[in-house]
């Protein structure tokens, strides 16, 4: 099983970025503790990480046919990207919706996801341990570890 985990602007800041929201972890000791996570499970983990929500479109488009599932913390483009929204719609492929803080305790214009009808699942407020909680949802989901 292959997983592409995709990340949005400003999650290259993590361990900087709010700390009291986010936490001191890096996303360099984020992409390690995934990795290592997917390791035991039998699972291929790819990454991605941009500012930009154009390449975060061109990741999705490029995922058809290569991997069987994505995690995607939107970040701020949760609240604004219709263009996101489509190109999940577009793939198909399954896709976890991740956010590390509890969106829904936060600014009202935190509490609408553009993203989420295009998403199995969201997990949200768990820390950093949210996208192992999205690798083992789409583990239920897909069967079998591979």
């Amino acid at each position: 099983m292959k997983i592409l985990v995709l990340n949005g602007p400003n999650i290259n800041m993590l361990g900087i970025r709010e700390p009291e929201l986010y936490g001191k972890e890096t996303y360099a000791s984020l992409v390690r503790k995934i990795s290592d996570y997917c390791a035991e499970k039998g699972v291929e983990a790819a990454f991605f990480q941009s500012n930009h929500e154009g390449a975060l479109v061109d990741e999705i488009q490029k995922a058809l046919g290569v991997f069987d599932a994505i995690v995607m913390n939107p970040a701020a483009y949760t609240h604004t990207s219709v263009a996101l929204l489509d190109a999940l719609k577009a793939v198909k492929i399954p896709c976890v919706e991740v956010h590390i803080s509890d969106v829904s305790s936060r600014e009202d214009f935190r509490q609408v996801s553009f993203v989420r009808s295009a998403c199995f699942k969201t997990v949200s407020g768990l820390g950093t341990d949210g996208y192992l909680r999205a690798v083992d949802a789409i583990i239920e989901l897909l069967g079998e570890e591979k």
